[in-house]
């Protein structure tokens, strides 16, 4: 009876290492640089950087009046998205689906979402924790985030690309194209990008939690 118990530990126990073995091997995550990236989207100093992007410093207001900088989100996992509150197109469905992803690491501490507004002169301190508000932002972990328009499509144009760098030129208006990207960006630990997204579609969202947990353990 022995012998054949311990044949079948053996048998059952090659099959499943032989299961695993087989699996396809995820590659990781790229790591996105200006190169990697459509010309239009990059300021022109910086498109020949192949390696080494990593988001640059910045300091602004949050929903509750707290100087967010980049220490925030060192070491962390964050989601960056370039909104404002009264869009009444694409940033409401965009808000829904950071939300989901609020809801899906709230009890992570290593990960965060920001969220720069693209309209600072209506987008203020007490805009922002109005609509902060009512999208249930947990404190702490999703940044509502105002302060210096320059700055602000300075950080958009030159470390996330979500602003063209002819549309930052006019900085009294806030233009169309920018206003309605609808891309999430993931970022890493070493604050280095990792993807883009469709912040207005579920099925991407979907990936991009997904693509969360993936550099959690990364």
């Amino acid at each position: 009876m022995k012998p054949v118990i311990a044949f079948l530990v053996l048998f059952f126990g090659g099959v499943t290492i032989a299961y695993f073995m087989m699996q396809p091997k995820k590659e990781p995550l790229p790591i996105i640089n200006p190169i990697d990236l459509e010309e239009e989207m990059v300021d022109p100093e910086l498109l020949r950087i192949g390696q080494g992007h990593h988001i640059g410093q910045f300091s602004f207001l949050n929903q509750d009046g707290k100087r967010i900088t980049e220490m925030e989100v060192k070491g962390k996992v964050f989601v960056a998205e370039y909104f404002f509150t009264t869009c009444g197109t694409i940033c409401p469905k965009m808000n829904e689906q950071m939300r989901r992803i609020q809801l899906a690491f709230a009890a992570n501490n290593d990960v965060r979402l920001l969220s720069f507004t693209v309209d600072p002169k209506v987008d203020t301190v007490e805009q922002m924790k109005r609509y902060a508000d009512g999208h249930g932002a947990k404190e702490g972990q999703w940044h509502f985030l105002t302060g210096s328009k320059e700055k602000l499509y300075e950080l958009a144009r030159k470390s996330f690309f979500v602003l063209k760098p002819a549309e930052a030129q006019n900085l009294g208006d806030v233009g169309s194209d920018f206003i309605h990207t609808n891309n999430f960006v993931l970022v890493d630990r070493q604050g280095r990008i990792r993807g883009y997204y469709d912040g207005t579609s579920e099925k991407e969202v979907d990936q991009l939690m997904k693509d969360i947990d993936r550099l959690l353990v990364e």
